[in-house]
């Protein structure tokens, strides 16, 4: 009895020596390997089904048919799959030199690469939100983002139902009446849009009821003499610059931005999409097409010269303008090359006096678009997605101007009411829109990090 008895106690310590020897046969890797390319699996993505399959091969399979389903039982999934971190860790630890050539292969094949890139845009698209980590957040910060939604909303409606009601209306402004048609009214509301200084000089015209046809006639030594006795040099040189301007024009020019939607409408608004969608192709626009009347001033506003330490008014700064010195190229180029939307941020800046809410929405805005670029180029970068750029480039700008070019052929047959709630809508509702797009990024990235 005691030669059987150690036999069994032998056979028991053997085990417990090596238990996988004693349970199981050695594991190959056929037990590990994909049912689409037949292969050990490369970061394996359980479907709801259950089915796993490499990731390249389930986004291969959803570049070429677009559905949302198992390859193999045709089941939808719902959501986003994930790579099954458990059982890749798993294969890597039991085959780690099979994993590290197929890895090898995958990223040299540019068809799997791309197909990778577009399957993880979809996901994200679908903003991948676990529900349990949806309601954390939605308790961390839902309520305040919610908040500032709906009174930027408000604040949104309530301006633009400002400007439908307004009884002045875009054809009765000074820029679309003959100057020899202003009456007195009319010619100091044009004096006042010139600065603040010249309400010293308000009453004086109202007292010699200096219409728009005895304005015309006015000469710099009339001026300087009584009943308007404008002693500042600079303030009649500004008056004289402004006035030969429209004598010119025989209009008022546009000096903001209302006055400046009412004669370029279409340019309006194509440059306001075209600076919140592509702010570096808008910027060479206006230097290509519209240097004098638009990008000059634009590029004065945002690099003053240093030397200008006077407080004058921003119209005033405007009216004679140089060619941008070297120092101001510099610094533009510098911003226009890494900041775009700091450029627009700054313009904006300058106008508070005249535009108070929507220069506020503008640089709003131009905070969201530049955090929304930064996300976009840390994604290019976490993927290792440099090699791309230019192709992003070059598909980006032949996007835009074909864009362009359609709304440049179709912009006469467009309803004005149309173009009007397009315009206000990008002005003040975009920067909503923003919002919610930074906040879904941002919880984006707590998702990847967690």
């Amino acid at each position: 009895m005691e030669e059987p008895q150690k036999c069994y106690l032998n056979t028991v310590d053997l085990e417990k020596d090596d238990p996988l020897k004693s349970t199981s046969p050695q594991i190959s890797v056929s037990e590990f390997s994909c049912h689409c390319c037949y292969d050990i699996l490369v970061n394996p993505t359980t479907l709801n089904c259950g089915h796993s399959f490499c990731r390249h091969c389930l986004a291969l399979w959803w570049a070429s048919s677009k559905k949302t389903e198992c390859p193999e039982c045709r089941e939808k999934w719902e959501g986003f799959p994930k790579v099954n971190i458990l059982l890749r860790d798993a294969i890597e630890k039991l085959f780690p030199d099979a994993i590290r050539m197929r890895l090898e292969d995958i990223q040299q094949n540019n068809n799997i690469v791309q197909s990778l890139a577009a399957f993880q845009k979809y996901g994200n698209d679908q903003i991948p939100l676990a529900p349990n980590t949806g309601r954390v957040n939605q308790q961390r910060g839902g309520g305040f983002f919610s908040g500032v939604l709906t009174a930027l909303t408000g604040v949104a409606v309530v301006l633009l139902v400002y400007h439908w009601s307004s009884k002045e209306s875009e054809h009765d402004l000074l820029v679309h009446k003959a100057v020899s048609k202003w009456t007195a009214e009319e010619v100091v509301l044009w004096l006042e849009q010139l600065g603040p200084w010249t309400s010293l000089y308000r009453e004086r015209f109202l007292s010699e009821r200096v219409n728009g046809r005895l304005l015309l006639t006015l000469t710099e030594e009339e001026f300087s003499k009584s009943p308007y006795t404008i002693e500042n040099s600079s303030h009649r040189r500004a008056i004289l610059m402004e006035l030969e301007r429209v004598k010119a024009l025989g209009v008022k020019p546009p000096q903001n931005l209302w006055e400046y939607k009412a004669v370029n409408p279409g340019r309006s608004l194509f440059l306001l999409y075209a600076l919140k969608s592509s702010p570096r192709l808008g910027l060479l626009y206006l230097y290509l097409f519209d240097y004098t009347d638009t990008f000059l001033p634009f590029i004065h506003t945002i690099c003053p010269l240093q030397e200008d330490s006077s407080r004058e008014d921003i119209i005033t700064k405007l009216l004679d303008l140089k060619e941008p010195t070297w120092k101001q190229w510099r610094e533009f180029l510098v911003k226009y090359s890494f900041l775009p939307y700091q450029l627009i941020a700054e313009f904006a800046w300058d106008w508070l006096e005249v535009h108070y809410w929507t220069s506020r929405f503008l640089i709003i805005n131009a905070m969201l678009l530049s955090v929304l670029e930064l996300f976009s180029f840390w994604r290019i970068w976490s993927r290792s997605e440099l090699k791309t750029v230019p192709q992003r480039m070059w598909s980006h700008f032949w996007k835009v101007s074909t864009q362009g070019l359609f709304v440049a052929m179709f912009w006469p047959l467009i309803p004005q009411f149309v173009c009007n709630c397009l315009f206000y809508w990008a002005l003040y509702f975009n920067p909503i829109i923003n919002i919610d797009l930074v906040v879904k990024e941002v919880r984006r990235l707590e998702t990847q990090v967690l």
